[in-house]
C-alpha cells in the first residue's frame, strides 16, 4: 500500500517563506529609525506629529488600494458589520500607542537605547501567548527569547544616554508592542481577512489618533522638500507595504516567532548606525550580535520532526 505524501515539506516551505518575509519587513523598519532620526534632528520636527503624518499618509495609500479593488471593498463591508472591534483595538494599541511611544523615545534619547528596550518583547509574548492564544511556546523558544535579551544587553553595555522621558516612553512602547503582537497574531492566524484590510483598517484608526494628538500638542510643522520625501518613503514603503507584508507573515508565524524576528531590529539598527553614522561596535558588541542572532534562530527554528 502506498503511503500518503507528507504535507510537512510544504508546511516548512510556508514557514521559511513567512520568516523571510518578516525579516525583510524588519529591514525596512530598521531603516526607518535612521530616517526618523534625520527628520527629528535636521528638521526639528515634533515626534507625535511626525508619526501622525507618516501613518496618515500610509493609511490613505492603503485605503485607496482597498477602494480600487471590488473584492476588497466587499470584504471591507463585512469587517464594518462584524469584525471592527478587534481591528480598532489593534489600531489603538499597535499604531497609536506603540508607534507614538517609539517616536517620543527616539526623540528623547539615542535610537539604539530605545531599540534596546524592545528586547524583552519576545520573552513577554512567550509568557503570555500560551494563555491568550493557546500557543504553547517550546522550551527552545524560551531559551532563544532569553538569549535575545542577554545579547542586547551585551551589545549596548555602557553609557546608553537614557533619559526619563525616553525610558518612560520605551516602557510604554514595550508593553504595547507585546500586546499588539498577540492581538495581531490573533486576528491574522485564521487567514479569513486579507492582510491589506487588516493593515488599512487598524492603521487608519491609529494614524488618526496620532495626528490629532500631534496637532493638538505640537502644532502643524514646517515641511521642507526633503522632509516630504522622507515622510513619503516612510509612509508608502516602510509602512503601507511593510505592515501589509507583516500581517501576511502573521498567518504562518506564532506570536513568539514574530516577536523574536522583530527583535532582530536591535542588531539591524546597530549595523545601520555603524554604516551610516560611524558608530562601530567593540568586541563585546560583536559578541552581543552573535548572541542575539542565535536567540532569534532558536526562537523561530522548527525541526523536521
Amino acid at each position: 500500500m502506498r503511503s500518503h505524501p507528507s504535507h510537512e515539506p510544504a508546511d516548512r516551505r510556508v514557514h521559511v517563506r513567512a520568516v523571510a518575509t518578516a525579516l525583510f519587513v524588519t529591514l525596512l523598519w530598521s531603516s526607518s529609525w535612521i530616517l526618523i532620526r534625520v527628520g527629528l534632528d535636521d528638521h526639528d520636527l515634533a515626534p507625535l506629529t511626525f508619526a501622525g503624518l507618516r501613518y496618515s499618509v500610509a493609511a490613505i495609500v492603503l485605503l485607496a488600494w482597498v477602494g480600487s479593488s471590488p473584492r476588497l471593498r466587499n470584504e471591507s463591508r463585512t469587517i464594518i458589520r462584524t469584525r471592527w472591534r478587534p481591528l480598532v483595538v489593534l489600531g489603538v494599541v499597535y499604531f497609536a500607542i506603540t508607534q507614538g511611544a517609539q517616536f517620543v523615545a527616539i526623540d528623547a534619547q539615542p535610537a539604539a537605547t530605545s531599540s534596546l528596550m524592545l528586547a524583552p518583547t519576545a520573552l513577554l509574548v512567550a509568557l503570555m501567548s500560551s494563555r491568550s492564544l493557546a500557543e504553547q511556546p517550546r522550551r527552545l523558544q524560551f531559551v532563544g527569547a532569553a538569549l535575545i535579551i542577554v545579547g542586547a544587553v551585551l551589545y549596548f553595555s555602557g553609557d546608553l544616554g537614557a533619559t526619563v522621558i525616553g525610558m518612560t516612553a520605551s516602557i510604554i512602547g514595550l508593553c504595547a508592542n507585546a500586546a499588539g503582537s498577540l492581538l495581531g497574531r490573533s486576528i491574522n492566524r485564521d487567514g479569513s481577512l486579507a492582510p491589506v484590510l487588516v493593515t488599512a483598517s487598524s492603521m487608519s484608526v491609529g494614524a488618526a489618533l496620532l495626528l490629532l494628538a500631534g496637532l493638538v500638542v505640537e502644532g502643524w510643522p514646517h515641511l521642507t522638500v526633503r522632509l516630504v520625501l522622507i515622510i513619503g518613503w516612510l509612509a508608502v514603503v516602510n509602512t503601507a507595504l511593510a505592515f501589509t507584508l507583516w500581517n501576511r507573515s502573521l498567518r504562518d508565524l506564532a506570536a513568539v516567532e514574530s516577536s523574536a524576528i522583530n527583535n532582530t531590529m536591535l542588531i539591524q539598527i546597530a549595523a545601520l548606525a555603524w554604516v551610516f553614522l560611524g558608530e562601530s561596535p567593540g568586541p563585546i558588541g560583536v559578541v552581543g550580535i552573535l548572541v542575539v542572532s542565535t536567540g532569534a534562530f532558536l526562537t523561530t527554528y522548527r525541526s523536521s520532526r
